[in-house]
């Protein structure tokens, strides 16, 4: 009987992004997860500066130099630094840098054949964005999530609830300004704030993740550090205002005809579900199912795959919502494309109590990636 062809996965971690250590928890855990019978796993981190390197343990390297507090400078002992070109001739293979193939302890030597499918859990700017799956589409390599269009959609906050708006969704009330607008006119941004929106009110970079540059705003005097925080972040920042109410999370799966999870409710330890509350703190509670009525779960299930349509996202999504205590609206928040995949991130504990457990969600995500690709594969070249 021949030997089964297990699948060559390029787990992609790390990044430029201020959720770089995020990412690389995200990356263990899915490596857990990721049957070693079916697949063979190349770990591939990036470092803060943006350097691929390969090992068999880097997700281990990388949370030691993340550790340590350094940015990856230098070289990063037993890896091998390789490239993924936009190059659809090299049938996604993994190229040396330096010109000469993976140091001995990599087992088996991971450059001598290509990716069959990219697992990228590299979030945010450069990761999240469509920037990264742009390069995956010259390169001709299948991957797992949204493509370019559905990436960048989903990453800008401002242009996702754009996009809900125009489809009829329901969205809080928000205004968008630039980082440069507001040091060059403090004044009319802050009065901008105080006059159409009031306090407490939400400062965000619009295009990160994490809860990372985010700031409840409760006074005029708060507004203007959270605004230069947030500017540290992003060159476009959005204002929301404070909404009354539950914290609500639906997990999304699926190409052509997604699916939603059930619906589970976010309890913050913190005065709202922040970076150490998401990642750090164990004060947080997630409640999976939520207690909601039947029809209000329905809603956000419903609202949730409306949202993932409208932004063109495929494979998986995370969306957010707020479920105001005043008048019982269900109102989005956000999407996130690249949810997270620790062990104690809402998405796959969402998809747990869904009857999905996390090894079958990985398994669910390659197979989605993989019928993308042959989609795409089918139609003519554009001549």
């Amino acid at each position: 009987m021949a030997e089964h062809k297990r699948l060559r996965i390029g787990l992609l971690f790390g990044g430029r992004s201020s959720e770089h250590e995020v990412s690389l928890m995200s990356a263990r855990s899915v490596l857990e997860a990721l049957d070693p019978a079916r697949y063979e796993v190349v770990q591939i981190g990036i470092t803060k500066e943006g350097r691929w390197l390969v090992a068999g343990d880097a997700v281990t390297r990388l949370v030691e130099r993340a550790g340590a507090g350094g940015a990856l400078e230098g070289e990063v002992e037993d890896t091998a630094p390789v490239a993924l070109l936009g190059d659809p001739s090299r049938g996604g293979r993994l190229l040396p840098v330096s010109g000469r193939p993976g140091p001995p302890v990599l087992d088996p030597p991971v450059l001598d054949r290509p990716l069959d499918v990219v697992f990228s859990l590299v979030h945010g700017r450069t990761g999240e964005d469509g920037a990264l799956q742009g390069l995956f589409e010259l390169a001709g390599v299948p991957y797992v999530g949204a493509g370019i269009l559905g990436s960048a959609l989903g990453m800008d906050k401002t242009v996702a609830k754009r996009l809900w708006l125009a489809a009829g969704l329901p969205v809080g009330e928000h205004l968008v300004t630039t980082a440069r607008r507001w040091r060059e006119d403090p004044t009319a941004v802050q009065g901008e704030v105080a006059g159409q929106l009031g306090f407490p009110c939400f400062v965000k970079p619009a295009n990160s993740g994490s809860s990372i540059g985010v700031h409840k705003v409760h006074a005029l005097e708060e507004l203007a550090p959270a605004l230069e925080d947030a500017a540290r972040y992003d060159v476009k920042l959005l204002v929301e205002s404070a909404i009354e109410g539950r914290e609500l999370e639906c997990g999304v799966l699926g190409n052509d005809e997604p699916e939603a999870s059930v619906v589970g409710e976010v309890v913050p330890g913190h005065e709202f579900y922040d970076y150490e509350d998401k990642y750090f703190d164990d004060v947080v509670r997630l409640v999976i199912p939520a207690e909601l009525p039947a029809e209000t779960a329905a809603e956000v299930r419903a609202v949730a795959v409306r949202a993932f349509r409208a932004v063109e996202a495929a494979g998986m999504a995370r969306v957010d919502f707020f479920l105001e205590r005043s008048s019982g609206r269900v109102l989005l928040n956000e999407i996130n494309t690249i949810p997270g995949f620790t062990r104690m991130s809402m998405y796959p504990r969402l998809w747990e109590a869904s009857g999905v457990p996390f090894p079958r969600l990985c398994d669910r995500l390659v197979e989605l990636a993989l019928e993308r690709a042959r989609e795409r594969g089918a139609l003519r070249p554009i001549r």
